[in-house]
């Protein structure tokens, strides 16, 4: 009794705070749940707040419930401003001598289209049950009957990332209540424009350099494994678009008169399009693939996750696969060209008999480090001129209409950079603890995410390496209509921001 009375006297602090792993896996179980119903109550008025990065007052709104969530919490808070675009950064020093982690929240969400949600408003949260395979809508209430996983949480950044957000808020609240202190200091930089590619938040860490200062970075954001296991996902590929407009005649031309006489811009689209990929998903762009190289060794430990490829395509619906990359972990480490959009005249209802003046395709490209974006930019633009057309970066003159037959605009934006951390680090030692604390061996440890991320920033100036730590469900309807986060990852997302705060950072 007196050897357990002695190690807490060590473990207890002058102030009441305890500093280090306190809690049991159940205790960290137990605490989330209790603790649910504050938090959503929370989490739904955070969800209430309309977060479209273009808009100055959806940015304002987020700012101010930002400052005054991490104030109420003991950071201290600022406002930084980049290109007249408002960042906030949190920062708790629990002790001088202490390491420290930057955590970064994505605030901002995707644009709404209301009509398409099935639901009174995209900004007002709704619970939904599953009741013979349709979602339907039901009182808040039911939780008081008891815990159901399978509930789901359904609003514009639900998923993406207010939910992973708040769990992370909803573990620090926990353990200040518990008065419990994490064993490194804390820097949260939360993000208003990720989903416009976070454009000032470069310039921004160069600037402010000293204020980012950490040992590590963990990001709140993105979508787990397939197997909906908590997941930690060591990189991040980049993401550049290109958007090609192919011209015709000048305006509109009835297809009657006109038809076998004025070529139709659609054609000349359709055949370079489908010349960008073979039959087996294959990019054709000479050198797309330079420089990407899967040793059988790199190959073992990437595909170590808990994937069944057969499960995979009936989940998709699809019959085949791309052949880049024999398994989907292996399909993720190459850069990736999609058509991700197309236009011309009008479909459906709209429907004429007109030959368009224009055909317009949106392409993205997903990068990994060895495929600079600058680089797949002008392959796939050398690609395109050796397919004879003519490109502009503005709208073509008369003349250059009346000279080359097959004009483009050709118009690109380098997005974020790719990043991948090593997963054999100390950085991965440290997490795998704080997982296996709480899960056992019942996650999973992804080298790639298939989506982009704004990290690259704080890898290149800061020197740090980065992890993200995945909370929503994979089935989530991430960026789309109906966008939600499941109950039970949304407890899940506690447990584990619990269980990682509590570790101790070498």
């Amino acid at each position: 009794m007196k050897k357990i009375l002695l190690i807490l006297s060590f473990c207890w602090l002058s102030n009441g705070l305890i500093i280090g792993q306190a809690l049991s896996p159940q205790t960290i179980k137990n605490l989330a749940k209790e603790n649910l119903a504050n938090s959503l109550t929370q989490y739904r008025q955070f969800l209430s707040i309309p977060n479209i990065g273009s808009y100055a007052e959806h940015r304002q709104n987020n700012v101010e419930w930002c400052l005054k969530t991490f104030n109420e919490l003991g950071f201290d808070t600022q406002v930084l401003t980049s290109e007249g675009i408002p960042h906030v950064l949190a920062h708790w020093e629990v002790n001088p001598t202490y390491e420290t982690i930057l955590f970064y929240l994505q605030i901002d969400g995707q644009p709404v289209d209301s009509t398409k949600w099935q639901q009174p408003h995209p900004f007002q949260p709704v619970l939904k049950k599953k009741i013979k395979d349709q979602w339907e809508i039901v009182d808040w209430t039911i939780l008081e009957e008891g815990f159901d996983p399978d509930l789901r949480i359904f609003a514009r950044s639900s998923s993406d990332s207010k939910g992973p957000a708040m769990g992370f808020i909803t573990a620090l609240q926990i353990l200040k209540a518990q008065k419990i202190q994490p064993k490194f200091n804390l820097k949260v930089i939360m993000d208003f424009q990720e989903e416009l590619g976070s454009p000032t938040l470069s310039p921004l860490v160069k600037k402010e350099r000293d204020l980012f200062a950490a040992k590590v970075m963990l990001i709140m954001d993105g979508t787990r494994h397939l197997s909906n296991l908590p997941t930690l996902t060591f990189g991040a590929r980049g993401m550049t678009t290109v958007r090609l407009k192919v011209f015709g005649a000048v305006r509109n031309l009835h297809s009657g008169q006109y038809g076998n006489f004025a070529p139709n811009p659609v054609f000349h689209l359709a055949r370079l399009l489908g010349d960008l990929k073979d039959e087996n998903g294959q990019v054709m762009v000479p050198h797309f693939y330079d420089g990407v190289e899967l040793s059988e060794e790199r190959k073992a430990i990437i595909n170590d996750v808990p994937e069944d490829l057969t499960a995979i395509k009936k989940s998709l619906g699809i019959a085949t696969i791309d052949s880049v990359g024999t398994t989907y972990q292996e399909a993720l480490q190459y850069p990736s060209l999609n058509i991700r959009g197309l236009q011309a005249a009008w479909v459906g209802k709209e429907v004429r008999t007109l030959l368009p003046n224009e055909a317009v395709a949106e392409i993205d490209m997903r990068l990994v480090p060895a495929t600079p974006g600058a680089r797949q930019v002008q392959l796939l633009k050398d690609f395109i001129v050796a397919k004879g057309f003519h490109l502009l970066d503005s709208l073509p003159t008369l003349e250059e209409r009346q000279t080359y037959p097959k004009l483009m605009q050709f118009s690109y934006k380098i997005g974020s950079k790719p990043f991948q951390t090593d997963m054999k680090s100390d950085l991965g030692d440290w997490l795998s603890k704080g997982m296996t604390y709480i899960y056992g061996d019942q996650y999973v440890k992804m080298q790639t995410t298939g989506g982009s991320q704004p990290i690259a920033p704080f890898i290149n100036t800061l020197g740090i390496p980065a992890v993200s730590v995945r909370i929503p469900n994979p089935d989530n309807s991430i960026h789309a209509p109906n966008e939600n986060l499941r109950l039970g990852n949304y407890v899940q997302g506690i447990e584990t921001c619990m269980s990682i705060l509590l570790q101790t950072l070498d």
